[in-house]
């Protein structure tokens, strides 16, 4: 299997002429580096230019190697500085820059924006109701019932409705039983965040993919597609693709002096506790360093944070079988990580924690 790490002084590469003490203070958010949309060049920093630790950097690479990773991605100040490949492409050609790979449920994350910008575009509000988008009758729930149920529950995982069925990520009104009032009870369940493709459909009056593409993908030139995978909505795509998300985030939805998402007030309930049930979920994002977390398929409210050994102020898109994307604001970083599964959890926290351990020996001044 082909590996690639680009950049590495050790390796004899040097991609910037830049020297270590020409290294300055990160920039802000404004200064940071977009690359072009509609082009396939993107600026890149050296390791040694940051100071970065060229041991760290090896042993990195070799746990990369280990753990079924496919494709990753560290970005400071938006320019690459690490970029591995590793293994086979979904077509059985080896693994490349042009490799599409799923999100999972990291994905999801591009849903909330989408929503974000549905409501700002004034298509939908996330305090109404679901019924209003779906129609009464979309659960199997009492009228009372459902009509507790809005698109901010969906955002948050709030919804009430039962995880514990047979196929959680069905989405029919058979599936979507009674559990417990909206706004009650925390539960990662796949079947009422789907909907919200639908509801974005009804509330835009467009084809999800088009909305999607024209509000989104297009003015931050994001390559990429979904697919129907059972009964989840997938989105397939480049590292690259998901870092230029990433980038985008880190900027609070700005693309260099391209505004895709100007409510800020919507971006910021996005990427802070949504609920008191789970501090660590927002807006189908995760987030670091709060005093609680919960995981999928438990009702366990652990203490601490949830990734300990990543910065406390990481947001992150996570998927089964550790599809992560990762953004630091304190340090203009962005991890994406795309890959077969290091682990058996739906949302691997433990091994996104002991690839952190190892990014953190790297960037160590």
């Amino acid at each position: 299997m082909k590996r690639i790490l680009v950049a590495f002084a050790f390796i004899g590469l040097s991609l910037l002429s830049c020297k270590k003490d020409e290294v300055t203070p990160a920039p802000t958010a404004q200064n940071l580096y977009f690359p072009a949309v509609g082009s396939s060049v993107w600026e890149t920093f050296t390791p040694e230019s940051l100071g970065w630790s060229a041991t760290g950097a090896a042993a990195l690479d070799e746990f990369l190697n280990q753990s079924n990773t496919r494709a990753f991605l560290l970005l400071k100040d938006g320019k690459i500085v690490i970029e591995y490949y590793n293994g086979k492409a979904a077509n059985g050609a080896t693994f490349t820059a042009n490799s599409n790979w799923y999100w999972a449920s990291a994905g999801k994350t591009l849903n909330a924006f989408l929503i974000g910008k549905a409501q700002e575009d004034g298509h939908l509000s996330i305090q109404d109701k679901t019924s209003k988008y779906l129609g009464t009758g979309w659960t199997s729930l009492t009228p009372a019932q459902e009509d507790k149920i809005t698109i901010r529950h969906q955002l948050t995982m709030t919804t009430g409705l039962n995880d514990l069925v047979p196929n959680p990520h069905c989405y029919t009104a058979n599936c979507l039983t009674y559990k417990a009032d909206a706004g009650t009870r925390w539960a990662y369940h796949n079947g009422p965040y789907t909907l919200l493709t639908q509801v974005t459909e009804k509330a835009t009056k467009q084809d999800f993919d088009t909305y999607f593409k024209t509000q989104l993908a297009d003015k931050i030139g994001m390559g990429g597609f979904w697919m129907t995978l059972g009964d989840d909505y997938v989105y397939f795509s480049t590292a690259r693709a998901m870092a230029r998300f990433g980038l985008l985030m880190l900027n609070k939805g700005t693309w260099d002096k391209t505004v895709v998402l100007k409510d800020a007030e919507f971006f910021q309930a996005m990427t802070s506790p949504s609920q008191n049930l789970n501090r660590s979920y927002g807006y189908l994002w995760w987030l670091n360093g709060q005093s609680s977390f919960m995981l999928p398929t438990s009702q366990m409210v652990f203490s601490g944070s949830a990734v300990p050994d990543a910065p406390v102020d990481m947001i992150a898109a996570m998927g089964k079988n550790g599809q992560f994307l990762n953004i630091v604001p304190s340090q203009n970083l962005i991890l994406v990580r795309m890959g077969d599964n290091p682990d058996d959890n739906e949302v691997p926290v433990v091994f996104l924690n002991d690839l952190w351990k190892k990014v953190n020996a790297v960037i160590k001044k």
